[in-house]
């Protein structure tokens, strides 16, 4: 059973290049997939009403899960395949109140 205390909540805002939607919504589809092999899971993920914008609420057992999800070559290979189409993301650690 994981500590609560070294959990890691991780909020995502992700852009979508112009006109590449769908590549980026399909491309956001593998990559999160990917976060259970990871300790991660995701908790909510929201569609912008602009349709350019996602929202992820992640969550990871531990710091160590989030960095081995940064570094694992299934990703990279995914944004690598979409070059200039791929999705800009800012990811913000965020802790409850």
């Amino acid at each position: 059973m994981t500590d609560r205390a070294d959990e890691l909540t991780l909020v995502a805002i992700v852009e979508f290049a112009v006109g590449a939607e769908a590549a980026g919504q399909r491309y956001e589809d593998a990559v999160l997939a990917l976060l259970e092999r990871h300790g991660g899971r995701l908790e909510q993920r929201l569609h912008g009403t602009d349709g350019q914008t996602e929202v992820h609420v992640i969550r990871f057992a531990g710091r160590a899960g989030y960095e081995s999800f940064l570094a694992d070559p299934d990703r990279a290979a995914l944004r690598a395949a979409l070059g200039d189409a791929a999705p800009t993301t800012r990811v913000i650690e965020v802790h409850e109140v």
